[in-house]
């Protein structure tokens, strides 16, 4: 048997192949013909003596050998090209386009008034930012940084994760509202209120709150006013249309100033993970890198950090839907 290991570009067509589920992606981004590809490809499987893509006319799909070789075949690859990328850079200033996507609400009250200030920090740098609420693949998107809000952080083979916060969903009421309708003082108690909400079935909702002790309760509700617009129904919530559930980083600065309350004190829904998602290789670049430390520098531990006074300080945000 021939050893695998003596042509390292075998690893580094298989792992192209696997990201891309596909011969004629990879083909492309490699500049190969997908006939050789899918010669190399084969001819590495026949030398380790195992089948490491499950192949259909519809699509690849890796066997469990497959994932296991990926894992290392990935680790090489990404060694070598971080290796020449930094090389090529070191002692240099950070420069060059980072590719970033992020949710709406986080980009309008987060990300989008810290963006300006990491680039009068480094000149050379360009932002590429992509603005949407829908999946990304890094990888299949060419995308650098990958900010999402989840209740859990993937855990993958092929992207590293960078954890930044805590994001909170509450359950919140204009104060004027509360004085109408309130006082709110057990679970139960929510059901005098009017209610807004993001979306309904049948003309009803739900909320799955946690409460200090770490009870459940689902809230069960009729909403007057539904709109699938974090930012519509905050405008809706402060008027005193109904309580409806806002991120807390986008009722941070009406909460500081009393126009907002929590409906139920000390009850809320689960937390979500603010964090990014990255390919390993992309963060040993100068330019990604320091925009990843940037923002870990000011999102800090369960809450976004901004100096007092500043226009950062004015609103923050989350997202709902993953990114």
């Amino acid at each position: 048997m021939n050893n695998p290991m003596q042509n390292l570009n075998d690893l580094v067509f298989f792992a192209e192949v696997a990201e891309r589920s596909s011969f004629t992606a990879a083909a492309v981004a490699l500049g190969l013909p997908k006939s050789r590809l899918s010669h190399r490809v084969a001819q590495l499987e026949a030398a380790l003596g195992v089948q490491l893509l499950q192949r259909s006319t519809r699509r690849l799909s890796l066997t469990s050998a497959g994932e296991l070789y990926l894992r290392h075949c990935v680790a090489v690859r990404d060694a070598a090209q971080a290796a020449g990328e930094a090389m090529a850079q070191v002692r240099t200033e950070p420069r060059g386009t980072v590719r970033i996507t992020c949710p709406v609400t986080l980009a309008q009250s987060t990300i989008g008034p810290l963006l300006p200030r990491f680039m009068q920090r480094f000149p050379e740098v360009n932002v590429d930012m992509r603005v949407l609420n829908r999946p990304v693949d890094p990888l299949e998107e060419g995308i650098d940084i990958a900010l999402r809000v989840r209740p859990a952080i993937e855990n993958s083979p092929t992207l590293a994760a960078k954890h930044f916060g805590v994001s909170r969903g509450l359950l919140v009421v204009s104060a004027e509202q509360l004085a109408r309708q309130g006082p709110v003082l057990a679970p139960a108690d929510l059901a005098r209120l009017d209610t807004v909400a993001m979306s309904a079935s049948a003309g009803q909702a739900r909320l799955e709150l946690i409460g200090p002790d770490g009870e459940p309760f689902t809230f069960l509700h009729r909403p007057r006013y539904v709109a699938d617009d974090l930012a519509a129904l905050k405008l809706a919530i402060t008027e005193g249309i109904g309580a409806g559930m806002l991120p807390d980083y986008l009722c941070h600065a009406e909460r500081q100033r009393g126009a907002l309350v929590e409906a139920l004190p000390g009850w809320a829904l689960p937390p979500g993970i603010v964090h990014a998602m990255y390919p390993p290789r992309r963060a040993l670049m100068p330019a990604v890198r320091c925009l990843l430390e940037f923002l870990g520098a000011h999102l800090e531990g369960d809450r976004v950090v901004f100096e007092p006074g500043s226009s950062e300080s004015q609103a923050l945000a989350s997202d709902l839907p993953p990114g």
